[in-house]
């Protein structure tokens, strides 16, 4: 009996976490390119460029389809709350439904019905007025994150609410609380800057494509520069938001910090830093690591002193505030090895996609262009088109698996969590299907790009542009004139 429990649990979870890390693969990715076509459709406004305009149409192809399949996800994520998740959905629905409603009825709302707008309505507006909805699409996209986060951070870190005596369920008392929850404040520009790296990057890799390709160079160079540029300035407004973010989880999440460091024990200060490590979780200890004198004591505290707290110090901390409290013994490690390896590889990924930037964009310089010369170079900012997602993948797995065993810290553990009706031959069917629409949504996704970057920006129909400042299809001209 205790082996099909866990069997419900353990597809359950693996279930959410399919859905979720596909569904958050495109997300930041519409987010992102939300911005992306913004800017671009404002610089062809400011230019008259119309490269700037093929710029525009061309890549809002990617962004539209990354559109459709994040909306697509969503639903089949949150179908999953009620599914698999019942009894989470019960305990939780008086604070989760809030913030999901106003960005259903809000956020989205606005993000949709502009982008109906932005797509339908090329004729029919000035360039500088078809840009605002543009920009209020990016907006929409931008608060929905924002309330999905904010239900997110309650999870993390619950805050504004009480326990109904009677249901034992979460009741809310103070919605101010939870959208001004300190954890929401440092996870939303962490998030929401690497969504527009993560466009920035797609950008200038598929441009670094085409230019391997041998296509329209001005295009590509204008679009590859522009990706290059934003994606710098959000990996360093990222790395930056990560920091402070780590910071506050060393004091609101510490088993969670010392596990992304493989500390079992408490450091000396000042503290060295492992970059590599062997890591045994059955002897709870380190076998063999590469350390960085006084390294973390700087990341965690900005100067050359202070200790970290060992999770072995830790565990005993919450067995001794939460075991009581729920009547059972429970296990207060996380895995251990994935956070640690996903924080280097977010946190190595990150920095990479910065040097990357400055690479391309020295090397890119107007005056002294050599970019074109250097093949090993477009192949670098080509793969580097694939390094957000995995980065984006790596954060998404900290921050979820690093507060096991709880759902909802501190309130309701995973195995409370989890639908009593749940069987184990409906769970793998289920993981099945999703597993293969999934698959076949992502490849047609991969297809798809790569057919639009193939087909180049010349595939576009042409477009005139009129003195009056607006742009208008050729057919549409025609069809006006007879």
């Amino acid at each position: 009996m205790i082996t099909l429990a866990m069997n419900v649990i353990s597809l359950s979870r693996f279930q959410f976490a399919m859905t979720t890390l596909f569904h958050f693969l495109y997300v930041p990715l519409s987010i992102g390119f939300g911005l992306m076509v913004a800017i671009m459709e404002t610089i062809y406004v400011k230019t008259k460029n119309p490269v700037y305009l093929k710029m525009t149409k061309f890549w809002s192809k990617i962004f539209l389809l990354s559109f459709a399949v994040g909306v697509v996800t969503g639903i089949i994520q949150e179908f999953q709350f009620g599914m698999n998740w019942s009894n989470y959905s019960r305990f939780m629905g008086d604070i989760f439904g809030a913030p999901l409603a106003i960005e259903a009825l809000l956020a989205f709302f606005l993000e949709s019905t502009m982008l109906g707008v932005w797509m339908f309505t090329w004729d029919r507006f000035k360039p500088a007025v078809h840009a605002i909805f543009m920009w209020l699409t990016w907006l929409g996209s931008a608060l929905s994150a924002l309330w999905i986060l904010a239900a997110n951070s309650f999870m993390q870190h619950p805050t504004g609410f009480m326990i109904n005596t009677k249901t034992g369920h979460v009741k809310l008392t103070d919605f101010w609380s939870v959208i001004s929850n300190e954890q929401l404040w440092y996870q939303f520009p962490h998030v929401i800057f690497g969504a527009f790296t993560t466009a920035a990057m797609v950008v200038a890799g598929m441009s670094a494509f085409g230019l391997i390709w041998k296509q329209n160079h001005e295009f590509h160079l204008k679009s590859l520069r522009l990706g290059l540029i934003v994606g710098l300035i959000f990996a360093v407004a990222t790395i930056a938001a990560g920091d402070l973010q780590t910071r506050y989880i060393i004091k609101d999440q510490p088993m969670k910090f010392a596990a992304t460091e493989g500390i079992y024990k408490n450091t000396t200060s000042p503290a060295s830093w492992q970059a590599v490590a062997l890591i045994d979780t059955k002897n709870e200890k380190v076998d063999q690591s590469i350390e960085v004198p006084y390294l973390l004591s700087l990341l965690s505290y900005h100067k050359l002193s202070g200790s970290v707290t060992g999770m072995t110090k830790v565990n005993k901390e919450l067995h001794a505030k939460y075991d009581k409290k729920f009547g059972k013994n429970m296990n207060y490690y996380v895995p251990v090895k994935t956070l640690f390896w996903s924080f280097r590889i977010m946190a190595g990924g990150g920095s990479l996609i910065a040097l990357v930037c400055v690479l391309g964009l020295f090397f890119s310089r107007k005056k002294k262009n050599t970019l074109l010369e250097k093949k090993w170079l477009l192949w670098v900012l080509a793969l580097t088109t694939f390094l957000p997602f995995i980065v984006n993948s790596c954060g998404w797995l900290i921050t979820e698996l690093g507060r096991y065993p709880w759902v909802v810290y501190g309130l309701q553990t995973i195995a409370d969590a989890v639908s009593p009706t749940s069987t184990v031959g409906g769970l793998l069917f289920t993981n099945i299907v999703y597993f293969l629409l999934f698959a076949a949504l992502g490849a047609f996704m991969f297809y798809y790009a790569r057919k639009t970057l193939k087909d180049g920006p010349d595939h576009l129909e042409k477009t005139e542009i009129y003195d009056d400042d607006s742009a208008v299809d050729p057919l549409d001209q025609e069809v006006f004139n007879k």
